[in-house]
């Protein structure tokens, strides 16, 4: 039986509201002054390269909704940066405690995956998921401490949730955010990792949050 017009119309309805209540979960300003001044923009998708938006620069960021994560260069290219809920008045309270400080976000996306309170990844010593195994659902501020034998995390997968991992114990370093929707959540060395990756060195890792 073919629907009524009355019911197709209903269902574009109900499709509509869907989409727009599924882009209220992730909303992000950004302005092109330190302490929310200047130019601003509000978001709700995904920003592959911001000077398209006649933007020079980005110095401060509000996160409504999240979590996202950010670029250092266009098209989701360079370091990475997570940005969970909350206020970010200047660039050094995204790239504070990175292996170096860049001033530079030209591109950003939301991560649609998290679930902080239902997340497991799973560690390997080898590349390609090979070899022992750690599997993980909580925060490990220094895998070291925590039982794993090495600075270096060879590959891993991601079994639930969203991840972000940093290169120095103490959620300090290079950050590299770990998806369980990309890549099939499959990270088979340190090359898919990030473009700003140049070593498979990470030494804490926590659930991002939603």
């Amino acid at each position: 039986m073919l629907p009524v017009a009355g019911e197709s119309r209903q269902a574009a309805i109900m499709n509509q509201r869907e989409q727009m209540e599924q882009r209220g979960q992730w909303r992000i300003t950004v302005w092109e002054e330190e302490n929310f001044q200047g130019k601003r923009c509000e978001f709700m998708l995904e920003c592959p390269n911001i000077l398209d938006r006649n933007f020079q620069k980005i110095r401060s960021i509000k996160v409504d909704n999240g979590p996202w994560v950010g670029y250092e260069y266009p098209e989701f290219q360079g370091q990475q940066f997570i940005l969970e809920k909350g206020d970010y008045p200047c660039y050094q309270a995204w790239s504070g405690n990175s292996s170096y400080r860049t001033e530079h976000m030209l591109s950003f996306r939301p991560i649609k995956c998290a679930k902080h309170s239902d997340s497991k990844i799973t560690l390997y010593e080898c590349e390609d998921m090979m070899g022992r195994k750690f599997e993980m659902c909580d925060d490990y501020p220094s895998l070291q401490a925590m039982g794993w034998c090495s600075k270096e995390v060879p590959s891993m997968k991601v079994n639930n949730g969203a991840w972000v991992g940093y290169q120095f114990p103490g959620y300090r370093g290079y950050q590299y955010i770990f998806e369980r929707d990309r890549r099939q959540g499959e990270y088979r060395n340190y090359n898919e990792f990030g473009t700003q990756a140049h070593s498979n060195q990470i030494q804490s890792i926590r659930r991002i949050q939603h």
